[in-house]
């Protein structure tokens, strides 16, 4: 991201001929069977694996090793927007072609969104609160949001929280090219997402996963933890008004930040980065720099905002988890991700997108937002505390 290079390819998980959009942001060389047991890894669901390997990655990093003490307040809030699809899609053809007495038992347990916090709680053997977050675009915000608020309220030490999504299959490809909610500049795939430019078309459909550890803060510091960020603020609402259009003026959004900065007791003057939901679609583009201008009025022309779908494409469920972490690695490296992509300016898109290249700045306070179909809409406030 630093180099502004792009994920974006030609699709090879499964043929693409008849399929308008041919382009995504594949997980490269990823193996299933690096993280989980032979038997498991040959029939979860890849959004299952996805998670598992975050967390083993997370665990790993923050170094904590749970005792039956701390496992009872250890807990998992891992969401996915539209969970174990491509799994469904395999039963399904093998019903058709078989009978219903050939589908996978375990085609429920591997199918529903919430088996990546369970797994996951299996694998690690974490016994406190279990839970899992489905508000489609915007679940990893939520995720960590909410498990936030857990341990804030006392219910837990620690939690992994986070998204995982692997929506690049045949189903969910055509569903998303039915709904024109996607590019088809499958000629140029590493500038087809270009959120925030006047030729901006869709979005590029993403997979991977991101979990974070979080802890109370005085736990944290007790066991001196390597500690990325500070979770300063959480808002979230709803637009109450269409199942996958955003409200006029994308007013939701604008109450989502307002609740996560007051939350926060921070002024919108004293954020240093925005990372955007930035889709790379028309009226979403659109309407999130509108709702910048109101929360932060002559301000949001002076705060850097960039969207790193431009260069991973739209991870769905997952997006905001990684979008997170990114916030997370900016203000410990001091360095903003660019969006890329961005050539030819939209009269309607006039803000400081970081267009193209990386930016050395030192940064307090970070800004996430995702909004989800459905009109659900989340944002989180994230501080510097190196």
């Amino acid at each position: 991201m630093v180099n502004g290079e792009s994920g974006v390819a030609t699709i090879t998980h499964f043929d693409i001929t008849e399929f308008a959009t041919k382009i995504a942001a594949e997980v490269k060389d990823f193996k299933s069977e690096d993280w989980l047991e032979p038997k498991e890894a040959k029939r979860v669901d890849r959004f299952i694996a996805f998670a598992v390997a975050a967390s083993i990655m997370a665990m790993e990093d923050c170094g904590i090793k749970p005792d039956k003490e701390l496992s009872e307040e250890f807990g998992v809030l891992i969401g996915s927007g539209i969970g174990g699809l491509t799994f469904l899609g395999e039963q399904h053809r093998r019903q058709i072609a078989n009978g219903p007495s050939r589908v996978s038992p375990f085609l429920v347990p591997y199918m529903i969104p919430d088996m990546a916090s369970g797994y996951v709680s299996i694998v690690h053997g974490l016994k406190g609160p279990n839970t899992c977050v489905v508000t489609a675009c915007s679940t990893g915000t939520n995720a960590i949001g909410d498990a936030y608020h857990i341990i804030k309220r006392g219910d837990a030490t620690a939690m992994l929280a986070g998204g995982t999504e692997a929506p690049i299959n045949e189903i969910s490809l055509a569903a998303f090219a039915a709904a024109r909610a996607m590019t088809t500049n499958n000629d140029d795939p590493d500038h087809a997402s270009r959120p925030f430019d006047l030729l901006r078309d869709g979005f590029v459909m993403g997979e991977g996963a991101a979990v974070l550890v979080l802890e109370d803060r005085d736990f944290a510091i007790s066991r001196g933890a390597k500690i990325y960020g500070e979770i300063i603020g959480y808002g979230m609402s709803g637009d109450a008004y269409h199942i996958t259009q955003p409200a006029p003026h994308h007013e939701g959004a604008v109450r989502s930040m307002k609740m996560a900065l007051r939350t926060a007791q921070i002024e919108p003057n004293q954020v240093s980065y925005i990372n955007a939901h930035g889709t790379s679609t028309p009226i979403n583009d659109r309407n999130e720099t509108f709702a910048y201008k109101q929360v932060f009025g002559d301000f949001a022309y002076k705060v850097p905002i960039s969207s790193t779908k431009s260069m991973i494409g739209h991870m769905l469920g997952a997006a905001g988890a990684i979008e997170a972490l990114i916030c997370l690695k900016a203000m410990k490296e001091s360095i903003i991700p660019p969006t890329i992509n961005y050539e030819v300016k939209d009269p309607e898109c006039d803000l400081d997108y970081v267009p193209n290249t990386a930016r050395h700045q030192k940064i307090d306070i970070c800004l996430s937002n995702s909004f989800g179909f459905g009109g659900h809409n989340a944002t989180l406030v994230l501080r510097n505390v190196s």
